[in-house]
């Protein structure tokens, strides 16, 4: 055997060691449920019917919201888990985790590719070593369990992947340009980049930064004599390089800057308050502080953290309120400044620095998303610990034999450490109710985590507990509707609701920014809950005052303005009052229609005895239809043209109608 072969074997054992311990820390986290957004995403599985055709693949991948491209790869890679809705969620953190060690392994085989120094063909023992450490460091983080395990974000971790490859692609065309085929390897380079971002966008919006990623390990890693000399380039090679690989990567960053600033000229005209609770401005303001708490949980980890429930951050509303803010803007200019400056110098150092910088320009600048969310550090943080690996297996310090084994321990001991912690937060994200009152616990001020906690109370016989629990944040925080709806919870468990509670949730509903399908579908439960009188004073009049709030909220959109009229109709169908119902369905489809509740309204008038009504309100919606907006541009418009080619509503609308016509011709007594 070779010296080379010897080592790539001693590399690939290494490796495989390493992703089996990562799996065995991971496997107690498998246990545990879904949480927070997968419940407002993994829905879509089942939404038209189990996914066992061409046809209803069409319609299932197509059907995203989330960015303009509706995520559709991240939507399929759901397929491997259900084709219907409610699943398990096991199959779904299971292949999460099998995603996370092929990105360890990419991650791996991308560090040893640009570690290669000088005119070396191949990695050194100890850069290969840095390489292993640097990429089982990022494997066993404590800080990336709440994206592998939380299954929605599986999103981020096909963008990483897509990342990776294509930045490996990008190094693979650099070699081959450097071996004097320049025309061949420019557009390997380049063909891996652009389908690689392709990919990315079709999994999550930061799929965009492949091409910017590229420029921070050219202008870092390439751009130092040290990586130079094994990838140099001649005069002519250079130049096609840089017209057919450079330019486009450079027009790519460029369109994602622009893309950013327009919405920060977008904030002067278009309001958020409907939707946050902070502006632009203080949202630029706070995201540098927001950056160093990353840094900080990176490099100083703990085995526990905040989770998916990070609503109680602090909004900076000025350069000194809070007065981190403006130290966390200087610090944070003054490091990418010294990156970008001594690149030359400590070009591991620099790339990590802006790498890391590079990989938050969607999520943590100008695009109005939630402040706080870990799972924003998964692709960032690719080469977080690579600079400190190759301290500690000398890849940059010949000398200093006497510490070398100092260095080597210590990678190894912060390597246990990172094992450990990541371990200890698995087995608590494999437990639904110690990770709630966990969490509850890490962040007593978020309202989500504390009603996330009541509800874990409530679901263990403790409903006193739950109440204790939300009243304090409640009383500081009346807008927030989840916490008025969790209380009622709390008191109907005990077995009744006050005047004075259903009075501060009906103001809570009134002032509200718009809480999404949380309306809907805890008005549903309410329904059922008010139907069987198992709460007392909580009754289907407490109810149409709950929905009255809503509809006089300014902030709630049409659609969610639809669904408390929707759900006004119900409750007069409830009672019998099918011609009320009906004028209730016709002004929730006035407010936002759509062919898919005109359909659903009209199904329950139908099933509730109401056939001629339910005809009627079919016949409203073609009305209505001529008004309706065109789909927006994107998976929108592609998904209403995927429905028109296959004529699903118009299949639907048919079965429906002759249903309707049917019962109609032949009653078959009064109408419930």
């Amino acid at each position: 055997m070779t010296t080379l072969q010897s080592r790539r074997l001693v590399a690939l054992m290494g490796l495989v060691a390493l992703l089996a311990i990562t799996w065995l820390v991971y496997r107690p986290g498998l246990s545990g449920p879904f949480l927070f957004d997968d419940f407002a995403n993994l829905p879509a599985l089942g939404a038209m019917g189990p996914i066992d055709d061409g046809a209803s693949f069409a319609r299932y991948v197509t059907s995203g919201t989330a960015d303009p491209t509706g995520r559709p790869i991240a939507l399929a890679s759901f397929l491997v888990d259900a084709r219907d809705w409610p699943a398990s969620p096991e199959s779904f953190k299971r292949t999460n985790v099998v995603i996370h060690l092929l990105n360890g392994s990419l991650l791996f085989l991308l560090l040893s590719c640009i570690s290669r120094h000088r005119d070396e063909h191949v990695t050194r023992p100890r850069d290969l070593a840095a390489a292993g450490l640097a990429a089982g460091m990022w494997l066993l983080h404590p800080l990336f369990v709440s994206t592998t395990l939380y299954v929605v974000q599986r999103e981020a971790m096909l963008v990483t992947t897509f990342a990776l490859l294509g930045l490996l692609g990008w190094w693979h065309g650099r070699r081959v340009m450097a071996s004097g085929r320049p025309i061949a390897g420019s557009l390997i380079a380049l063909g891996s980049l652009l389908v690689c971002t392709a990919f990315g966008l079709l999994s999550k919006a930061n799929g965009i930064l492949v091409a910017p990623l590229v420029l921070v390990l050219e202008y870092t890693l390439l751009a130092n004599i040290g990586w130079r000399a094994s990838t140099s380039l001649a005069s002519t090679a250079r130049s096609v390089y840089r017209r057919v690989v450079l330019l486009p990567c450079w027009l790519i960053s460029l369109a994602v800057a622009a893309y950013l600033t327009w919405f920060v000229v977008r904030s002067l005209q278009v309001e958020i308050a409907a939707i946050r609770p902070w502006t632009l401005g203080q949202r630029l303001l706070t995201e540098p502080r927001i950056l160093w708490d990353y840094v900080r949980l990176l490099y100083f980890p703990r085995p526990y953290t905040a989770g998916v429930f990070n609503d109680q951050v602090v909004v900076s509303n000025g350069l000194l309120d809070p007065w981190t803010t403006l130290p966390a803007i200087a610090g944070a200019l003054a490091v990418l400044g010294a990156a970008a400056a001594y690149r030359q110098r400590a070009p591991a150092l620099s790339a990590t620095i802006l790498f890391f910088a590079c990989g938050h320009a969607i999520e943590s600048t100008s695009i109005p998303l939630e402040l706080y969310f870990e799972h924003r550090n998964y692709l960032p943080a690719l080469l977080a610990f690579w600079p400190a690996a190759r301290w500690a297996m000398a890849a940059d310090h010949v000398g200093d034999v006497r510490y070398r084994h100092l260095r080597l321990l210590a990678g190894i001991g912060f390597l246990t450490l990172l094992g450990a912690f990541t371990l200890m937060n698995t087995r608590i994200w494999g437990d639904a109710r110690n990770q709630a009152i966990l969490w509850a616990t890490l962040n007593p001020t978020s309202d989500r985590a504390q009603a996330s906690a009541a509800m874990a109370d409530m679901n263990n016989d403790a409903p006193e507990r739950a109440e204790r629990r939300l009243r304090p944040l409640f009383a500081q925080h009346p807008e927030q509707v989840q916490l008025a709806f969790n209380l009622v919870a709390a008191r109907c468990a005990q077995g009744s609701v006050s005047a004075t509670d259903l009075a501060a949730t009906e103001q809570s509903i009134r002032i509200t920014r718009d809480p999404g399908t949380l309306l809907l579908t805890w008005f549903d439960g309410a329904m059922s809950m008010a139907k069987r009188g198992s709460c007392e004073g909580f009754d289907t009049a407490a109810l149409r005052r709950l929905i009255g709030a809503g509809m006089a909220n300014t902030l709630l959109p049409p659609g969610r303005k639809q669904d408390l009229t929707y759900l006004e109709g119900r409750l007069r169908l409830e009672s019998g009052d099918g011609p009320g119902a009906a004028t209730a369905f016709d002004e929730a489809l006035a407010l936002d229609p759509r062919i898919s509740a005109a359909l659903e309204q009209a199904a329950q008038l139908g099933s509730s005895g109401y056939p001629e009504l339910g005809l009627r309100h079919l016949a409203l919606f073609d009305k209505l239809a001529p008004r309706l907006p065109a789909p927006a541009i994107g998976m929108p418009s592609i998904h209403a043209w995927v429905l028109r080619r296959q004529g699903y509503w118009d299949r639907e609308r048919h079965q429906l109608e002759a249903t309707l016509r049917h019962d109609a011709n032949h009653p078959t007594g009064n109408p419930h």
